[in-house]
């Protein structure tokens, strides 16, 4: 198999121009040919480099405004043809095709395009088709063509040439393939996916997803788990989008955990200061207050021994009085819109801590879709986001304005809250979290107990469920759970309805002498 190629043709058809007159000087320092298009072959001329127009190798002038101008046999020839194929040697002599070594190509900037908000005759002229099929060509034939559609790999290109004077590697052209494949079916994706937006097709025929590279892993959720991260390009603020100021790079659990934090935070944008803390993708406490110190330690004194370890997201930027109690106990992230200066110099003395910061909180309203693998293809679903539910008094007595705002700061939460889900919150912060239980009434009396664990170490008189409201992330089946809710000192609920024992549960919650509404919705996570 053939293994150092050198390059005598190089054929050059950019958008992004970054980088790309260095790459060429050391193109012609080996005298490579170039071969160029419209904006690009003027742009290299500009800067005294010799260059021939793709119309002089096709023998047709661009046409139908760019459209057409490299989708020609002297271009796909040129990069299709085995150089150790006599057949195809005969055809190139005979046609007049001479070989194209090098493909260097990026694409129309559709993403960008859509991002911006462009018409739809905009985002379509910006679909581009003969890039995707040089490269394809170019790709297929990686044994003799060098092909490169990323500006990072300019630098490692031009290393090549250096090192084996003038030609690539086997290993050198297979990666870029490799690259060049990846980047066309992900193109491909992003079209079809807006495409699909514009007829309002939510689940086409195939439906694909493409993620850029962001980093390497040690490993995933266990050492003997390999790992990466990628990017989706969706530039929704989160952790994919954040910068990180400080600590160690963020581990796969890390950015896992993060993100579920971040997003329930999210829930309470452009409201009162807000803390959520998360261990292991599920809330151990979540508080409001007049200010984010006091927001935090609410959040804090729900579940003091879960948040040591935990992962801390703010609604608002972390000022210095907050970040002083945060360093009082390890913390592996913290991410919040931003940061003052003199919060991040009293992080400084803490290595290990992570502090992100997003420029702003996620759109809770936005659309998108949630996919999840199971053996032989994946799942897709919307977003769960259903808005403010519309509240149905169920019961004989109404909750209290008081107790109505506290419902729904539950029922916010329970929606990040692995199910079977049971969330007490009193006064705008949780008292007390059930997670992930196969029974209803086991993750009712597991927040109980933590509540009681957690006013022992506060040195409360009595439970903080005395008094609160409870969440159900979706219906109890029957009267126990709520019952047991009850028996913790709960006085409200807030949970979907539509068991058939509504009327069952309803008759328990009047003599336990509680107040009950029906969401009409529910929050599965699983």
């Amino acid at each position: 198999m053939t293994n150092l190629v050198p390059i005598g043709r190089a054929l050059i058809s950019v958008s992004d121009k970054s980088g790309l007159i260095e790459l060429s000087r050391a193109l012609a320092s080996y005298g490579v040919e170039l071969i160029s298009t419209g904006g690009t072959s003027n742009m290299l001329r500009a800067a005294g480099l010799k260059v021939r127009d793709v119309a002089e190798v096709t023998g047709f002038p661009e046409m139908m405004d760019g459209r057409v101008k490299t989708l020609h046999p002297n271009i796909h020839g040129a990069l299709l043809a085995l150089r150790d194929d006599d057949e195809h040697l005969l055809a190139m002599a005979a046609h007049g095709i001479e070989p194209i070594d090098l493909l260097i190509v990026n694409l129309y900037p559709f993403e960008e395009t859509v991002a911006k908000g462009a018409d739809h005759a905009t985002c379509i002229e910006n679909i581009d088709i003969g890039g995707p099929a040089m490269i394809r060509a170019a790709s297929k034939n990686h044994r003799f063509v060098t092909v490169v559609t990323d500006p990072s790999d300019y630098g490692t290109l031009i290393d090549q040439l250096k090192a084996h004077d003038g030609a690539t590697s086997l290993a050198f052209r297979q990666k870029l393939a490799l690259t060049a494949y990846a980047k066309t079916a992900a193109y491909d994706t992003a079209v079809s996916t807006w495409l699909a937006g514009e007829i309002k097709e939510p689940f086409p025929r195939n439906k694909s997803f493409a993620g850029t590279f962001r980093q390497g892993m040690r490993y995933g959720e266990n050492p003997h788990q390999r790992a990466a991260f990628y990017t989706d390009g969706s530039r929704r603020e989160g952790v994919a989008t954040a910068r990180q100021w400080q600590g160690k790079e963020l581990s796969y659990n890390n950015i896992n955990d993060t993100d579920a934090a971040f997003e329930l935070v999210a829930e309470f944008a452009g409201g009162a200061p807000a803390c959520a803390i998360i261990k292991h993708a599920n809330p151990c406490g979540v508080g409001t207050a007049g200010s984010l110190r006091e927001a935090y330690l609410r959040a804090y004194h729900c579940d003091q021994t879960s948040a040591f370890g935990g992962i801390v997201a703010l609604n608002q930027p972390l000022d210095a009085e907050t970040a002083e109690e945060i360093v009082k106990i390890f913390t592996e992230v913290v991410i919040a819109p931003g940061a003052s200066d003199e919060a991040k110099a009293i992080f400084a003395a803490k290595k290990n801590l992570r502090l992100l910061t997003t420029g702003g909180l996620p759109d809770a309203k936005s659309p998108g879709w949630a996919f999840k693998q199971v053996a032989g293809g994946f799942l897709v679903q919307d977003r769960d986001f259903a808005g403010v539910p519309e509240l149905k008094v169920v019961t004989k007595k109404a909750p209290t304005e008081a107790q109505m705002a506290d419902l729904l700061f539950a029922w916010k939460v329970a929606k990040h809250v692995k199910s079977n889900a049971i969330v007490y919150v009193k006064d705008g912060a949780t008292v007390g979290v059930g997670a992930g239980q196969m029974s209803r009434v086991d993750s009712t009396r597991i927040a109980a107990r933590k509540a009681e664990d957690m006013a022992e170490a506060l040195g409360l008189a009595a439970s903080p469920t005395i008094g609160s409201v409870v969440a159900s992330d979706a219906f109890f089946p029957f009267p126990d759970g709520l019952l047991t809710a009850a028996e913790a000192g709960a006085v409200a609920v807030i949970q979907p309805g539509g068991s058939m024992n509504d009327d069952k549960v309803i008759a328990a919650a009047d003599e336990a002498g509680l107040a009950m509404v029906f969401t009409g919705q529910r929050h599965f996570r699983h």
